[in-house]
């Protein structure tokens, strides 16, 4: 459903989140080991994610990513996605056929306007705040430990 750099995205932002609750800073390659990304890939996700005035990114020798606090129960779900994939999950095709709309619908059209109308409530309405601190007290996680 969601591309990997938006996979990756959501989880950098969550892992960010729950570091910054504990006013701890976060370097690139802490956040790539924890989210089980290439740390690359994970450069170009933190800059977009940046850009999009998600997290902050501090230089020096006492740089690293967070989020402020107050911020962190404002950022939803749906503002990550929008940086990263833009809106293009709303509108798609279920089975991702070019031409599918109201007047010539795929098979599955009727059904996935649903689906997506529910995905977009459920991100525009879930805070970062409410999933750092899931994974804070223990109830989810982002990386399975071996």
């Amino acid at each position: 459903m969601f591309s990997k750099a938006c996979e990756y995205g959501i989880r950098a932002a969550l892992y960010i989140a729950t570091q910054s609750l504990q006013d701890e800073r976060v370097m690139l390659k802490e956040i790539a080991q924890e989210i089980n990304s290439p740390e690359a890939f994970t450069a170009k996700i933190l800059q977009q994610l940046s850009r999009h005035q998600i997290v902050d990114s501090l230089k020096g020798p006492h740089g690293g990513f967070l989020i402020e606090k107050k911020r962190i129960d404002e950022i939803r779900l749906s503002e990550i996605v929008r940086a990263i994939d833009g809106d293009n999950i709303y509108r798609g095709c279920g089975l991702g056929l070019e031409q599918c709309n109201a007047q010539q619908p795929c098979p599955l059209h009727d059904k996935f306007v649903d689906i997506r109308n529910n995905l977009r409530k459920m991100l525009e309405s879930t805070s970062l705040y409410e999933l750092a601190t899931g994974l804070e007290i223990g109830l989810t996680f982002l990386k399975r430990e071996a």
